[in-house]
């Protein structure tokens, strides 16, 4: 059996790194739901015929299926072979990698978790990017904004402005991606509410306030956009221009000087409904229905979310739904964003999509039919959104990319109505679908600037009709735009800043928090790969990078007509965008609830630190008992027989020493139907004490103790399948840690802090560190009478030195499970409690 682990250490350390010999095989690297389309891609430089592909089980290393169905898809760039692998009809929970000539690929979890807080994630970014109160600085920036420009009566007049989002790397900040930011997550919130948690406060400070953490970020959004709507018929579109681009540095360092003094104040911009000009640029604004119907939309939609946890602010923003919208009825037109330095702008065209959501918001929230005749008017001037099949578009040119309002008009109760937008849906699909065929990667996507931006629209217009019409015809082409965005792309690299963490992310993205040393742009969805042609036009773009860091040099890579470089200073492919942000939260958010489902769950509501469950469902009056051992089984008799007593099943943590030195005690908890899993082989120190961010082990090391772990478990018949959780070595982990032990399929679990019960190790000659039994009991009770212990996680170690005498399991484990369920708590084993 040494050989044998040796060879997976070898076979895992293999799937951690690129394809040799010129052969990749690319995949999501977040991994797949049981339930869903799984296509991978291989590719070669050597033109390898490839007749069948394997999946194997990257903890046993053998073949679990075979598979004959490669679809060869042609050349592609310098690959002169390329095959899509089909293996969505195998379903079993586990990790995986595939085989196919001689490559490859990274290993992947199949599990009904892989999407779990992926949406919360992204708001991370969205976080970041406040202006006002920023919570990443811990600073404010933009206090002075703004002063008027373009009003018939108040040029030059201050205005509050203060607040919202950054656009991007650039300070700017426009309605016109903003709003449809704001609305994305409404809706996301609104379709699946129970993909959200609460870790953040309304300012974006750590710690929950009964709120989800995107109504946080909406309310956020909504306060801005309110003030950029002071009074009826007054609307605004955008703070500052490009003469922001002086150069990276941070929001609370902004100097520019607009002609109001450095860092005092910047312009705001009147919706006029004129074109406007500040230099050498003229933008083609020919109305004000483009802003004034984003506007309308998420006002109506927002009084909606917001009632319940701000009524008043609702009734404002509800009472000014409809004057915005009638300012679009009147000057009917879209208003473009202005610029003075440069000719790139916000060069939106169409309108009537605008116009058409708002309208369509506006009656679902009086019932008056005259806004749904309206709607049904808009939406029939634009029946798809330009951009979809086209092979290139302006910056912005058709914008939102994704028509919600089709999507609204689809669902309503009239049969004549909802097929008609039902079929322009569709026809844009269809469209893109005809230029995804001709692609490898099944992306029918034009690479214009922000084309990851395009990829996520048309992947939430491809679920919304999947889900409106139960038909699946382009199920494989969803998939590949979501696994695009995660991985299965030329690059191999996910789109999305360290999501998942354990993979090939853009570590140089357009950043001054990166220039500045600051941090990263966590969870901010990149402008993605753009046209050869476009790349080379930009001005001011290098391929600058930081020195030594992995993912610059994607040449080997590039297709023919298009780019991407994982490179600080390219703005055009490597520079999060906000809107393109908040517009993945839907489609994360229902793949969570996909998740859920099929993992028998209504929602995940674990309580999460650093990617580790720490508390279980809070709304439970339920509590998990778990034990860890490194070496000690002091304690096998007491607990064992304690909670056979109960009728309790506890979760057992042991390490690979424990396992070898105990096996008559694992066989014994095995018996009597606990959960027994692992603690690590090694009971490595991941981290120093007075560094947690830091790490003591590398990612390999890490690797191979858990694959000994695993290996000792399977000796005591457990296998991966029957122990997915486990406890880190010594109760203490990081983010990294848990990011690792997710891709192996694994999710680390921790004690619930607090009650101090897993200060039963300590000893006397500790001093004031010492905690007894009878201090550890009344803890445990002081904290359930003040806040509860719904969802704890409490922990207890299974064996402790004999230099402590005062053992917690010798009596006072019995009274605290008795006092407790005298209060009304039950006791849950550890996988249905965590639900996996």
């Amino acid at each position: 059996m040494k050989s044998n682990y040796w060879l997976l250490t070898v076979i895992f350390a293999l799937v951690a790194l690129p394809g040799k010999a010129g052969e990749w095989i690319r995949i999501n690297q977040l991994g797949y739901l049981p339930q869903s389309v799984k296509v991978a891609v291989f590719m070669s430089e050597e033109g390898t015929n490839v007749e069948n592909y394997s999946l194997i089980d990257a903890f046993t290393g053998k073949v679990v299926r075979t598979f004959n169905t490669a679809k060869a898809t042609g050349k592609m760039g310098g690959m002169k072979s390329t095959y899509r692998l089909n293996f969505s009809d195998f379903t079993e929970l586990g990790t995986y990698y595939l085989k196919a000539g001689k490559a490859v690929s990274p290993r992947f979890p199949i599990n009904a978790q892989v999407y779990n807080g992926t949406a919360d994630y992204l708001l991370h970014y969205m976080r970041q990017q406040r202006c006002g109160y920023n919570p990443f600085l811990k600073d404010s920036c933009h206090v002075h904004d703004g002063y008027i420009v373009y009003h018939p009566t108040k040029t030059g007049q201050h205005i509050d402005v203060r607040g919202g989002w950054h656009d991007a790397t650039d300070y700017l900040q426009y309605t016109t991606t903003s709003a449809n930011a704001i609305y994305q997550m409404m809706f996301a919130y609104q379709e699946n509410p129970e993909s959200f948690g609460d870790a953040y406060d309304a300012a974006g400070n750590p710690g929950a306030n009964g709120i989800p953490d995107i109504v946080d970020e909406i309310k956020w959004g909504l306060d801005w956009l309110n003030r950029m709507n002071p009074a009826p018929g007054e609307l605004y579109n955008q703070i500052a221009d490009d003469r922001d681009h002086a150069g990276m540095r941070l929001p609370n360092k902004d100097l520019v000087n607009y002609g109001y003094g450095p860092g005092k104040g910047r312009p705001v911009y009147f919706c006029s409904g004129e074109p406007q000009v500040r230099g050498e640029f003229k933008n083609a604004t020919t109305g004000v229905a483009s802003t004034a119907g984003k506007f309308a939309s998420c006002f109506a939609l927002g009084a909606k979310i917001l009632k319940d946890y701000y009524p008043k602010f609702a009734a404002e923003i509800e009472a000014k739904a409809d004057a915005a919208y009638q300012e679009g009825v009147k000057k009917p037109g879209a208003c473009q964003t202005a610029s003075v330095l440069s000719p790139y702008i916000y060069e939106e065209d169409n309108w009537v999509d605008d116009m058409e959501l708002g309208a369509m918001e506006l009656y679902k929230a009086t019932g008056d039919n005259k806004y749904l005749a309206q709607a049904l008017e808009y939406g029939r001037r634009e029946p798809v959104t330009p951009w979809m099949g086209a092979d290139s578009a302006r910056h912005y040119q058709w914008y939102p990319f994704m028509n919600m309002g089709h999507y609204h008009l689809a669902k309503v109760d009239n049969s004549r109505i909802s097929k008609e937008f039902i079929r322009n849906m569709r026809t844009g699909i269809e469209r893109t679908y005809e230029k995804a065929v001709e692609s490898p990667f099944l992306h029918g996507i034009p690479y214009i600037w922000c084309s990851n931006n395009l990829t996520t629209a048309m992947l939430t217009q491809c679920r919304l009709y999947r889900e409106t019409t139960g038909d699946d015809t382009y199920a494989e082409m969803e998939a590949s735009l979501r696994d695009w965005l995660f991985g299965c792309n030329p690059w191999g690299t996910s789109m999305i800043v360290e999501l998942p963490l354990y993979g090939d992310y853009p570590s140089q993205p357009h950043s001054s928090l990166l220039n500045a040393g600051v941090g990263n742009t966590t969870g901010g969805l990149v402008d993605g790969p753009v046209y050869r042609t476009i790349f080379e036009s930009l001005r001011g773009v290098n391929m600058t990078g930081i020195p030594g860091t992995p993912g610059q040099d994607y040449e080997r890579f590039q297709p023919d007509l298009m780019v991407y470089h994982d490179a600080i200073h390219d703005y055009s492919t490597n520079e999060p965008t906000m809107d393109g942000t908040a517009c993945l939260t839907y489609y994360l958010s229902a793949m969570q609830k996909d998740g859920m489902k099929q993992a028998g769950i209504p929602n995940d509501k674990n309580v999460y630190v650093d990617g580790g469950i720490i508390r279980t469902d809070p709304s439970k009056k339920q509590i998990t008992l778990v034990f860890t051992a490194a070496d000690k089984a002091d304690g096998a008799d007491a607990i064992i027989s304690t909670l056979k007593k109960h009728g309790i099943k506890g979760g057992f943590f042991f390490t690979g020493e424990f396992y070898e030195l105990y096996p008559d005690v694992v066989k014994r908890l095995l018996d009597e139907g606990h959960f027994v899993g692992s603690h690590s082989y090694g009971h490595l120190l991941y981290m120093p004490w007075e560094d947690r961010d830091s790490l003591l082990v590398t990612r390999e090391e890490f690797e191979n103790d858990m694959m000994k772990s695993y290996e000792t478990l399977r000796k005591a018949g457990i296998e991966y399948k029957d122990a997915p959780v486990y406890i880190p070595p010594y109760e203490y982990y990081n983010k990294k840690i848990s990011a690792w032990a997710k891709n192996m399929g694994i999710q680390v679990i921790n004690y619930t802090p607090g009650t101090m019960s897993n200060a039963d190790y300590t000893t006397p000659d500790m001093g004031q560190k010492y905690r007894s039994s009878k201090l550890i009991y009344d803890k445990i009770m002081e904290v359930e009478k003040k806040e509860g212990l719904n969802g704890h996680l409490m922990l207890i170690h299974f064996g402790t030195d004999d230099r402590r005498t005062d053992k917690f399991y010798n009596g006072y484990l019995d009274k605290m499970i008795k006092t407790l369920k005298r209060k009304g708590y039950t006791f849950v084993p550890v996988r249905e409690a965590v639900g996996i």
